[in-house]
């Protein structure tokens, strides 16, 4: 099983940014945590800050993996372009949210990729990672 983590703009920032919505930990000492708990699991991880590049990551890997957890940050709200990408690949897509967008600014409410991915996380912390991999388990 091959499984891909996708974070988008500012999720580089996670352990410093906004603490009170986001937490304290890092993605990358929350990663090393997910690859001992999911050991049978070859995970990989991809952030970047770059719309296009994130479509480029979707495009690399949308044929050959069996999922991938695209946390899209703010492009979830308005980016058509990710959304097109999604639709073109083989590969699952859950889309997953750290803090519970709805209880957020109204602007977060809306989802332009949710129609074409298989499900939403959201609002869980760090563990709706944990709990994306269990689903494509």
């Amino acid at each position: 099983m091959k499984i891909a983590i996708i974070n988008g703009p500012n999720l580089n920032l996670l352990g410093k940014r906004e603490p009170g919505i986001y937490g304290s930990e890092s993605f990358e000492d929350y990663f090393l945590k997910l690859k001992q708990l999911f050991a049978d699991v070859e995970l990989e991880y991809f952030q970047n800050n770059s719309e296009g590049n994130i479509i480029d990551i979707l495009h690399e890997i949308g044929f050959t993996y069996d999922g991938i957890l695209l946390n899209a940050g703010a492009y979830t709200h308005y980016s058509i372009a990710i959304r097109d990408a999604i639709a073109a690949i083989k590969t699952p897509v859950l889309e997953i949210h750290i803090s519970n967008v709805h209880a957020r600014e109204e602007f977060r409410h809306k989802s332009v990729i949710a129609p074409v991915c298989k499900g939403v996380i959201a609002g869980l912390g760090m563990k709706g990672y944990a709990l994306g991999i269990n689903y494509f388990l």
